[in-house]
């Protein structure tokens, strides 16, 4: 990414500010100082400071706060406090020019679980009635329910609008509480409700918004921002049917990126058999539970935990290098491709797709990889966990492939075949196609139930882009 661009999404200035702010030696990268508007930066890895003050990039921001009651959902409020007036002094500096919005409203007397972000496509998709993401308030009654009315609730109630509201949820927690969910958003919608049913609400607090749960940490006015996790989470709640029953579409995609193993090689089942040879050189055997607990992990934080975990003699460069050399001749002579990975490919590059490498694995493999099958002329941009801070399930590798090839994430398909680097793509913003596989196959139903897509080989793809 450009450095002015950068600077502008951090809100440091308008582009002609941010250009002023260079001229004036006040923008450093990586201790050096920035002279030109056009110099590239990686937004993730690069430090990158103005005026003394160390830049973070994020695309969008997003908050969970405990909203208390005397507080307006809104941004600026002439007679209330508004729950911005609660946020921003709790966030970043460089942050604060954002528009930062809440997601939807709480009344004035509600408290509870109210979301925060810049994000506005997630807003629209979160609100839209199309997606019946439910909501689940704490909800203090007058009068306790009869059956009678707790039924009427749960088939829908008349409010004075055209159609019944849809059907409710309903626990009793307490004679004078329970727990309602709803699956719209009307105005008013839970004391109206009540009302309904000859009730009342005295205290009204929301306690989840479709997956994402209240913070019981967090007080009242108080706010955190949401996890990588939790981002995730949000986005695929506004999916209808994550499991989709076509391939993928390439239209509005800029650039596809791909994990490696298993995902575009058949190359996972290889493992197995290196781990069992290398810690049998020790006379160890391999637990049950080993792949499952670095799933994720990028090849040097795989050779820590290995060496930490079983009290290995060798060195770190050892270890890897072993693993390299064991499973190179594998890789060159009994790794394939995914059946109709090569066709794919030379349909994205037809259409002008750019194409990126993000895997966990080695740098050494990921090469040897490309030059085995011929792939070199294919990809822009090839990307290690060890080229990142943090690896999946975070985004960070994606988000780098995505920024070295000068793409938005939005505009990126990701191919992934564990749940893991699904959580991972999702994170980072981006269209995910989950890739059969024999190894994860126990991981099938949560792949297809967390990504956009799922295919069994990428000749459904192909097919369909011809047909």
């Amino acid at each position: 990414m450009r450095l002015d661009k950068f600077l502008c999404q951090m809100n440091m200035g308008t582009r002609s500010e941010v250009k002023t702010l260079i001229k004036k030696g006040l923008i450093t990268v990586n201790g050096h100082q920035a002279t030109s508007a056009e110099q590239k930066v990686n937004e993730l890895q690069d430090d990158i400071v103005c005026k003394g003050q160390s830049l973070s990039y994020r695309q969008y921001v997003y908050y969970m706060m405990n909203k208390p009651q005397g507080v307006v959902s809104a941004t600026i409020d002439k007679n209330d406090p508004t729950v911005l007036d609660l946020l921003l002094p709790v966030i970043p500096e460089w942050e604060r020019k954002r528009e930062i919005v809440p997601c939807g409203r709480l009344d004035k007397d509600t408290e509870g679980l109210l979301l925060l972000t810049d994000d506005g496509a997630l807003i629209h998709e979160l609100l839209s009635p199309k997606k019946h993401v439910d909501k689940t308030y704490q909800v203090a009654i007058a009068k306790p329910l009869t059956t009678e009315q707790i039924q009427a609730l749960e088939q829908g109630v008349d409010i004075g609008e055209k159609n019944l509201t849809r059907p409710a949820n309903v626990k009793v927690l307490e004679d004078y509480t329970i727990l309602l969910t709803i699956h719209e958003g009307k105005f008013h919608q839970v004391k109206r409700m009540l009302q309904a049913v000859d009730n009342e609400v005295t205290a009204l607090k929301r306690i989840s918004f479709g997956p994402l749960n209240l913070d019981t940490e967090l007080a009242l006015g108080e706010s955190r921002a949401l996890t990588d996790e939790e981002v995730c989470m949000l986005r695929n709640a506004t999916t209808q049917n994550n499991m989709s029953a076509n391939p993928p579409s390439l239209n509005d995609i800029d650039a596809v990126i791909f994990d490696l193993d298993g995902t575009l090689v058949d190359s996972m089942w290889i493992w197995r058999e290196i781990d069992i040879e290398y810690l049998g050189r020790y006379g160890l055997e391999l637990p049950e539970t080993l792949q499952s607990e670095i799933e994720g992990m990028s090849f040097a934080e795989t050779a820590v935990y290995f060496k930490n975990r079983f009290e290995l003699p060798d060195s770190l460069e050892e270890i890897m290098r072993n693993w390299n050399e064991m499973a190179w001749e594998k890789y060159a002579k009994e790794v394939p491709l995914k059946p109709g990975a090569k066709e794919f490919l030379d349909l994205c590059k037809s259409r002008g797709i750019k194409l990126g490498i993000a895997t966990s694995n080695s740098r050494e493999l990921a090469q040897n990889v490309a030059d085995v099958h011929g792939l070199h002329d294919y990809f822009d941009c090839i990307m290690t966990g060890s080229d990142v801070e943090k690896g999946k399930p975070a985004p960070d590798i994606y988000l780098a492939v995505a920024s070295q090839m000068d793409v938005e994430p939005s505009k990126c398909l990701v191919f992934e075949d564990i749940c893991h680097g699904i959580t991972a793509g999702l994170a980072a913003g981006m269209s995910v196609c989950a890739v059969e596989d024999a190894y994860s196959a126990p991981q099938r139903n949560a792949k297809q139930k967390l990504a956009h897509y799922y295919i069994n080989d990428y000749t459904e793809i192909v097919k369909g882009a011809l047909s």
